[in-house]
C-alpha cells in the first residue's frame, strides 16, 4: 500500500539546459533507475523565442509542483537556462541548482522524499563529489598504498 500523501509532497524536477543536454540527462537517469515521474526537461536554443521558453518553463513548474515544490537543475551558472530559471524563484515554490551532472540527477531521483531545500543541498553535494580527476585520485591511492 502506498501513501498518497507521499506523492503530494514529492518534489518535481526540471532539467533546463542548452540544446538537448537536459533531455539526454533524463533519458540516461531513467536508463539507470527506471522510469521517473514528475520530471521534465526544457531546452534553450535558437529555435525558440525566449518568451516561449519562459512559458514552457513556467508551465512545467506549475504542472510538476504537487505540493513539495520543484527543483530546477540547470547546466551552468550565468547561462541563459539558469537566468530564466532564477526568474521563477519569486513566483513559484522552486529551488535552482546549477552544474547538473549525472551523479547529481541520480541523487535527486533517489532522494525525492526530502524537503526541497534539503534536496537542493544534497544535489549540490552529489554533483560536486561526482567530479573527479581520475589520474589524481589514482595517484593518491597508489601513494597511500605504498605508505608515501
Amino acid at each position: 500500500m502506498t501513501d498518497g500523501n507521499a506523492d503530494m509532497s514529492r518534489v518535481g524536477v526540471i532539467v533546463v539546459s542548452h540544446a538537448d543536454y537536459g533531455s539526454a540527462m533524463l533519458r540516461t537517469a531513467e536508463f539507470i533507475l527506471g522510469p521517473q515521474s514528475d520530471c521534465s526537461s526544457v531546452s534553450v536554443d535558437v529555435a525558440h523565442e525566449v518568451s516561449e521558453t519562459v512559458r514552457r518553463l513556467t508551465d512545467a513548474a506549475q504542472r510538476l509542483d504537487k505540493g513539495g515544490g520543484v527543483l530546477i537543475l540547470t547546466d551552468m551558472f550565468g547561462g541563459t537556462p539558469t537566468n530564466l530559471a532564477l526568474a521563477l524563484l519569486a513566483t513559484h515554490k522552486v529551488e535552482v541548482v546549477t552544474g547538473v551532472n549525472l551523479p547529481m540527477l541520480l541523487k535527486v531521483f533517489t532522494s525525492r522524499d526530502k524537503e526541497i531545500g534539503e534536496l537542493a543541498q544534497l544535489a549540490g553535494e552529489a554533483g560536486a563529489k561526482g567530479i573527479v580527476v581520475a589520474s589524481s585520485m589514482l595517484h593518491n591511492k597508489t601513494r597511500d598504498k605504498s605508505g608515501g
